[in-house]
């Protein structure tokens, strides 16, 4: 089949030093201290095969994730700006649903023709992060698309227990294509669930929400925020394109930062103002950007408010911790979307009307033009860039 990898060099930064579990297993910690000089190459590799417990699904939709791009750009040495845990070459893509086509021995849930959705992080299940339920953290963690095969790619092999059934969803909609356009968002929304919902532990219905950056996390963040019960909900991005998305996945402002402070306005002016003072209960941190957006989200927000930051960053950033304290605050780290009832919460929504993501989805590309639909996610104006089965 063809496919689309990610090739980098393993040429770690000066001064860096590799442990010994990366140096034993070629795979990275953190992708921008170990890979340099990455490119995109489709080539032909050999169909897949299921294992036990495993099935083929053919890919009908996969999404171009923010993470795809930092695993391509690079800083000023040719390194990845991706900081997550990665082993290359490898097959990109992790957003991805399908139909099942192949089942090997001993899957117990799943049939040749069954529509899924996939989580795309591989927990092993025994170490103790895993046996304590933080499936995310798992000290064995492998990535689908950076360091397991992904799904820029005719077929990808998964264990059922990373799959959801879209069956459910097609019924809804009307139409299998759909059903997979929409559950290959579940993945990044997920991430949004999961950070709001399982390691922030919630808002109360009738919350202010702030999201700072309106890729599809930020907007997963907006559309579960309006669906579970926000007052208000003001979003912040630096590209029209995506502050219209913003406004059509449920919030009620949305605002180009470049343009509110050519016009002397600043995000937490507009969080007090649409807050009627109070500031905002819960910030979903979604940019990436804590240097330019920390300073603000500290202005900004309530007493016992809740920072919730999701942006893949290799840098620093300086944080005035007497803030929370004086204000009882708090900041909650999170990746992924394993574990916490996530995928089924989500699905169910779906399901059920109660979650609309669809207009996430600003631009289709065919599958195998995967490497042409990164590149084109550098500039950053689309909210979501869909790859589908052109056969």
């Amino acid at each position: 089949m063809e496919a689309v990898k990610l090739v980098a060099d393993w040429d770690p930064r000066p001064g860096y030093a590799l442990s010994p579990q990366e140096t034993a297993s070629g795979k990275a910690t953190m992708a921008c201290h170990v890979f340099r000089n990455p490119r995109l190459e489709r080539q032909t590799v050999p169909d897949p095969s299921p294992g036990p417990g495993e099935v083929v699904v053919k890919i009908r939709g996969c999404g171009v994730c923010g993470s795809d791009t930092h695993a391509v750009e690079t800083d000023a040495h040719g390194y990845m700006i991706f900081s997550g845990p990665a082993s290359f070459p490898c097959i990109l893509g992790h957003e991805y649903a399908g139909e099942v086509v192949e089942v090997g021995p001993g899957v117990r849930n799943l049939r040749k023709g069954d529509l899924v959705t996939a989580e795309g992080m591989l927990y092993c299940g025994v170490c103790e992060a895993c046996r304590k339920g933080w499936f995310n953290q798992c000290v064995r963690l492998d990535m689908v698309g950076f360091s397991s095969p992904g799904a820029y790619a005719g077929y990808i092999k998964a264990h059922e227990k990373h799959l959801w059934s879209l069956n459910g969803l097609a019924e809804r909609l009307g139409s299998a294509q759909a059903a997979c356009e929409h559950g290959a968002l579940v993945e990044p929304v997920g991430c949004s669930y999961n950070g709001m919902f399982v390691a922030a532990g919630g808002m109360t219905p009738g919350s202010h929400v702030a999201v700072f950056g309106c890729g599809p996390i930020g907007l997963g963040a907006i559309a579960l925020a309006r669906a579970t019960g926000a007052a208000t909900i003001v979003a912040f991005d630096v590209a029209q394109t995506r502050v219209e998305s913003a406004l059509a996945l449920g919030a009620d402002e949305a605002w180009d930062v470049r343009a509110l402070k050519r016009q002397g306005g600043s995000e937490s002016e507009v969080i007090r103002r649409i807050s009627k003072g109070w500031g905002a209960d819960m910030v979903v941190e979604a940019a990436g950007a804590a240097i330019q957006t920390m300073p603000e989200i500290e202005k900004g927000l309530a007493a016992g408010g809740k920072v919730v930051y999701l942006g893949r960053t290799g840098e620093r950033a300086p944080v005035m911790l007497d803030s929370l304290v004086s204000g009882a605050s708090r900041i909650v780290g999170a990746r992924g979307h394993a574990g916490g009832g996530v995928f089924p919460h989500i699905l169910r929504m779906m399901e059920h009307g109660v979650l609309d993501i669809g207009h996430m989805i600003s631009h289709r590309m065919p599958l195998l033009e995967a490497a042409e639909a990164v590149e084109r996610s550098k500039s950053r104006e689309d909210s979501k860039i869909m790859l589908v089965d052109a056969g």
